[in-house]
C-alpha cells in the first residue's frame, strides 16, 4: 500500500459485530478524520446464535450458512462507519469460529482456537507490514469475557506486533514495523454502572431482561483506563453499524441485546488501556486521542 495516510489504526477482532459494539464510534471518528482504519476479523462467526426467526436456518446446526451471511453484514457495517479496509485473517474462512468455552467446536479442524499462534500471527504480520499502523487495538488476555476466539485474537495480535518488528522474521513479508502504541478494549465500571442505571430508569422493559454489568466484556476499575475516545457526532454511525449485524444484535434506541435478550447500553464514548507505548497525556490525566503523543507523520 503506497501513499499511506499520516495516521493509521489497526483493530483485531474475533467475529463480525465485535468491532461495532466495542469500537464503532472510534472507527467512525478516525475514518471521518482521514486516518487509515484497518479492521482484521479472525473468523466469520459461523457458530453464532441467530436472532431473527426468518434467518434461523443459517445456523451451524442447520444450513451452516451463517459465516458468509455475516461476511455481508460486516461489509454493510463498515460502509456505515466509513471504513474501507476490512479483512479476514488469512482470508475469509481461513479460521472457523470456535464456539463457546468447552464445546466440541473448540477442537474442530480449522477452529481458530486450535490454530498455532505463530502461524495465525504470520498472516497479521503481513497486514502490519503493509499498512504500518502506529496504533493497534485488541482485547486483553481474557478476551474481554473469556470467549476462546477473543483470547486467541489477543494472543495473535500481541504476537504479530512482536514479530512484525523483528527484522529476522520472514523478510519477504515486508519491511519490519514497530507499532508505537497498543491498546486493550476497556469499559470503566462507573461508566457501566451509570449506563445501566439509565437503562433501568428509561427502558426497563425494552428487552425481556437486563444484563449484569460483569457480563459486559472489558469492564474494569476506572484506574486502569488511560484513554477515552469521544464519539460525539458518530453515534448514528455506530448504531447503524450495529444494526447491520442483524443476526447477532437487536437495537432499541440507545440500548441493545444479543441473542440472550438481555439489554445493554450502547456506549458512544469508548475506553481503552494503553499497554505498550508512551502515554500522550501528562501523568494522572486521560488521553483523548489514540494517537496522542505521536509525530503526525511517523512511519
Amino acid at each position: 500500500m503506497t501513499d499511506l495516510p499520516a495516521r493509521r489504526l489497526l483493530l483485531v477482532h474475533a467475529h463480525p459485530d465485535d468491532e461495532s459494539i466495542n469500537n464503532g464510534a472510534t472507527m467512525a471518528r478516525y475514518a471521518a478524520d482521514g486516518a487509515l482504519v484497518t479492521l482484521v476479523t479472525c473468523t466469520l462467526g459461523e457458530e453464532g446464535e441467530v436472532i431473527p426467526p426468518a434467518l434461523a436456518h443459517l445456523a451451524a446446526d442447520r444450513d451452516d450458512a451463517l459465516g458468509p451471511y455475516r461476511q455481508g453484514e460486516l461489509a454493510a457495517a463498515m460502509k456505515e462507519l466509513g471504513v474501507t479496509d476490512h479483512r479476514f485473517l488469512g482470508g475469509p474462512g481461513r479460521y472457523r469460529d470456535s464456539g463457546m468455552t468447552g464445546v466440541e467446536q473448540n477442537h474442530r479442524p480449522g477452529a481458530f482456537w486450535s490454530a498455532g499462534v505463530d502461524e495465525a500471527a504470520g498472516y497479521l504480520v503481513e497486514v502490519i507490514r503493509e499498512v504500518r499502523p502506529q496504533v493497534l487495538v485488541t482485547y486483553d488476555p481474557d478476551g474481554g469475557y473469556g470467549h476462546p476466539d477473543h483470547i486467541q485474537a489477543h494472543r495473535v495480535a500481541m504476537r504479530a506486533a512482536e514479530l512484525a518488528a523483528d527484522p529476522a522474521h520472514t523478510p519477504g513479508s515486508g519491511a519490519p514495523h514497530t507499532i508505537a502504541k497498543i491498546y486493550w478494549n476497556r469499559v470503566p465500571r462507573t461508566v457501566a454502572e451509570d449506563a445501566f442505571a439509565r437503562l433501568r430508569a428509561t427502558a426497563p422493559d425494552a428487552f425481556p431482561g437486563i444484563a449484569a454489568i460483569d457480563d459486559v466484556p472489558g469492564v474494569v476499575n476506572d484506574t486502569l483506563i488511560t484513554t477515552e475516545v469521544d464519539g460525539a457526532g458518530h453515534e448514528e454511525a455506530k448504531t447503524a453499524a450495529m444494526r447491520a449485524h442483524a443476526t447477532q444484535i437487536a437495537l432499541k434506541g440507545p440500548f441493545f441485546a444479543l441473542s440472550n435478550d438481555l439489554g445493554q447500553p450502547v456506549l458512544t464514548t469508548e475506553y481503552y488501556e494503553l499497554v505498550s507505548g508512551t502515554p500522550g497525556a501528562p501523568e494522572g490525566t486521560i488521553e483523548k486521542d489514540l494517537f496522542a503523543g505521536l509525530p503526525e507523520a511517523e512511519q
